[in-house]
């Protein structure tokens, strides 16, 4: 089977390994449920680091940057049925259960759910459809147990309910405080515009006023800098931490280091060029 496999197109997905694997720069638009069925998951933002493991239940609120990392169980298998809640669907359900936000919610972006006996049998429920490749599963079966795995969240945490049906547009959010806690994500400019709470030119024009120079050559320079911080003042090895900085490739990250700092990406030799709100 593919991993990830679209149990309904768009919506329940499953996801079946047998190695360990991180994922930079995932980006959550829309919040997500998951299910750990076997092995382990880390989900680590600029705020919160969460280790779920089998059984338990993770709620992700939407637009996030974070990393996950996944690892086998001791059986060797890493399982995973994974819910996207979607906003057109979300808003749908909210109208016909007459279900609304009675404000602003305040707590954890990401929520460990308590465990009790409905959400277990609930999930235990979706696996064979998931093992089965999802053949069995109709549309309206499946938005059925999506409907069914929101009313069971709410009977056991009713808080919830400012956290799922808020739909309100993303605030501006402060600038300056997401780039320098996110910066290392590989994501497009539009992403962190959007994630920031303001349209493309919105964002490069704050951006400018925040850091003097155009997002891009920001990021490229913040990048750099702290690698450069991380291989001469800690030790790092560049194959090490190239993926981690947001470069795609060690190649990559070798010629853009070489250029801003005059040498190859080396332990030792190479003199930091600061620049504001930057490293070093």
């Amino acid at each position: 089977m593919e991993s990830p496999a679209e149990i309904l197109p768009g919506v329940i997905f499953y996801s079946y390994l047998s190695s360990e694997r991180k994922e930079k720069a995932c980006v959550w638009n829309h919040h997500t449920l998951v299910l750990q069925v076997s092995g382990q998951m880390v989900l680590e933002t600029s705020e919160q680091n969460v280790n779920i493991s089998a059984g338990e239940v993770l709620l992700i609120q939407k637009n996030q940057l974070g990393t996950l990392t996944k690892t086998p169980g001791p059986s060797g298998h890493y399982e995973t049925i994974v819910i996207s809640l979607q906003e057109d669907l979300m808003r749908r359900i909210a109208l016909e259960e007459k279900m609304e936000a009675q404000g602003k919610y305040t707590g954890p972006p990401n929520i460990c759910l308590p465990n009790n006996a409905f959400l277990t049998g609930y999930f235990q429920s979706i696996i064979p459809y998931a093992r089965s490749s999802g053949d069995e599963m109709t549309d309206e079966m499946g938005l059925l147990k999506v409907k069914e795995g929101i009313k069971l969240m709410l009977l056991a945490v009713p808080a919830l309910c400012d956290f799922l049906f808020d739909f309100s547009e993303p605030y501006k959010i402060d600038l300056e405080k997401f780039m320098l806690s996110n910066f290392y994500f590989n994501v497009p400019v539009e992403k962190f515009a959007q994630l920031t709470g303001r349209s493309l030119s919105g964002y490069k024009r704050d951006f400018q006023k925040s850091f003097g120079m155009p997002p891009r050559k920001w990021l490229q320079d913040k990048r750099l800098n702290e690698a450069w911080h991380l291989i001469e003042r800690k030790n790092k090895k560049p194959s090490a931490i190239y993926l981690d900085l947001g470069f795609e490739s060690l190649s990559h990250f070798s010629n853009a280091f070489k250029k801003k700092f005059g040498k190859a990406p080396t332990v030792g030799g190479s003199k930091p060029i600061k620049n504001r709100n930057g490293m070093p």
